[in-house]
């Protein structure tokens, strides 16, 4: 199983930015957790960042074919981005949603997701551990 992690705006600055919300791990450990958890489960991710909303439904796009499903944390784009929503929807391949933080704990323009009702479902609040949630998540809807 091939699943394709899509990382969206300031999740490069993780460690530096709202550690009190988001942690003090950098991005660099997030991605070595995913490659961690990965190999546990037997299987492959590509993990991609972005700060662009275009680069985020190019890569939706092209997917298809190329991986089995879909990890994605859209970041502020999550309550924002209709393109991304729509690129989802548009896919074939389970796709679920995680944040870091809880966002319906959070500001009110944060407890919207424009994205998640593109997923088969969401995972929040539970910091790193939400990606290797996700995987396993994925890997069980494969069987």
């Amino acid at each position: 199983m091939k699943i394709l992690v899509i990382n969206g705006p300031n999740l490069n600055l993780l460690g530096s930015r709202e550690p009190d919300i988001y942690g003090r791990r950098d991005y660099k450990a997030l991605c070595a957790l995913i490659e961690t958890a990965s190999k546990e489960l037997s299987v492959e991710t590509e993990v991609r960042q972005s700060n662009h909303e275009g680069d985020i439904v190019d890569w939706i796009q092209q997917a298809q074919g190329v991986f089995d499903a879909i990890l994605i944390n859209p970041a502020a784009y999550t309550h924002t981005s209709v393109a991304i929503y729509d690129a989802l929807k548009a896919s074939t391949l389970p796709a679920i949603e995680v944040h870091l933080s809880n966002i319906h704990a959070r500001e009110e323009f944060r407890r919207k997701s424009i994205t998640a009702p593109a997923c088969a479902g969401q995972i929040c609040g539970f910091g790193f551990l939400g990606y290797e949630l996700a995987l396993r998540a994925l890997k069980e809807m494969a069987v």
